[in-house]
């Protein structure tokens, strides 16, 4: 196993349901710590900064720590949990997953359940369950039984589906590649760049409560005050059945996707262009996605202060918002190569000529 693979699965395999990170961030601080200097701030946000050859400019990459996932909100007399969605969660794909609640006393495994269908009148066996229909069963026979496994309100819930390979072995699935695949960008292009001197500073950020509103990228941006910055995030992949390909343009196994409009923020197009330079410079394969929905934390960080230029690059992935996704690990591979080479040039000169 490469690697940035075994990184990718050490990270998606993490626990850490939006403000509930810090297993992730201890596994980003593992790895990072020896190259750079590390600092949290108030709402756990971690952020790491590689010196490069000057102060300036601050280059800032942000992948979200947080995965989609759930909170107790009430157990009811037979012990059955009840829940709330932490993110946007699509209620069909949610029943007879499994699940794992983070108790006091530890993991406890559970699985999402509902009215069997053999009691469903015929018209509702035609609708889809909503959440709020929805229960956890975790073995237990009273709510006495789920306090003594060490449950309460507020307790996070996460998807049991860890990092799986597939039979072509660069197809990856697992749970959160939304967006520990983020994550793992990041932390790659700064081992990268140990060796190589660089015209600016680099912050790698695993940020906090993205799935909820983007609220860690806002707090770290204010830490760094960038110059420049990119969202290393994934990207909706549109290469399936019944997706039209204006809906989503990706397609996985064709590189990094450079997002050109999202319901977040509009990229800088000087940016744009810097980078699609730099791949086509160096032969990495791109392509575009747009779309008007969804947003990232370039859309809260592109507002910071005065405005900084910024631009989202993903990873092509499929099924995200889900329990389990899927990316070739050859996109990720290549949007890391992209960020180096953009890094290697992003000087004082390069960065002040983004602005108007």
């Amino acid at each position: 196993m490469s690697e940035s693979i075994a990184l990718i699965e050490e990270l998606v395999n993490a626990s850490g349901v939006s403000g509930y990170e810090a297993e992730v961030r201890e596994v980003i601080k593992r790895h990072l710590e020896p190259l750079t200097e590390i600092s949290i701030d108030n709402l756990g946000s971690i952020i790491a900064k590689k010196a490069g050859a000057i102060s300036e400019p601050r280059i800032m990459i942000a992948g979200h720590m947080d995965e989609i996932g759930l909170m107790v909100s009430s157990i009811s007399k037979e012990g059955f949990i009840m829940f709330q969605p932490l993110g946007g969660w699509w209620d069909q794909v949610m029943l007879a997953q499994r699940v794992v609640v983070k108790g006091g006393k530890g993991d406890v495994p559970g699985v999402i359940g509902s009215k069997p269908p053999h009691l469903l009148a015929p018209e509702e066996r035609k609708k889809v369950v909503e959440m709020r229909e929805m229960f956890i069963d975790i073995g237990a026979s009273s709510n006495e039984d789920v306090k003594e496994m060490g449950i309460k309100p507020g307790d996070p819930i996460v998807v049991d589906s860890p990092l799986t390979r597939m039979k072509k072995e660069n197809m990856l699935m697992g749970k959160a590649m939304d967006d520990r695949v983020g994550c793992a960008v990041f932390i790659e292009v700064i081992k990268r760049l140990k060796d190589i001197e660089h015209p600016n500073t680099v912050f790698g950020v695993g940020t906090v409560q993205e799935e909820v509103g983007l609220r860690g990228a806002k707090t770290s941006a204010a830490v760094i005050n960038p110059d420049v910055a990119i969202a290393a995030e994934v990207s909706i992949a549109g290469d399936t059945p019944g997706v039209r390909e204006n809906d989503a343009q990706a397609r996985l196994g064709k590189g990094p996707a450079i997002v050109v409009l999202d319901g977040s923020m509009i990229p800088n197009t000087k940016l744009r262009d810097l980078i699609v330079d730099t791949a086509e410079q160096h032969e990495i394969p791109y392509q575009f996605q747009a779309g008007t929905r969804g947003g990232t934390d370039a859309g809260r960080i592109h507002l910071h202060s005065t405005g900084v230029p910024s631009i989202v690059i993903g990873v092509p992935t499929r099924y995200i918002h889900s329990h389990v996704a899927v990316i070739d690990h050859n996109d990720f591979e290549n949007t890391v190569k992209l960020m180096v080479e953009v890094i290697k040039k992003l000087d004082g000169e390069i960065a002040k000529s983004l602005k108007p």
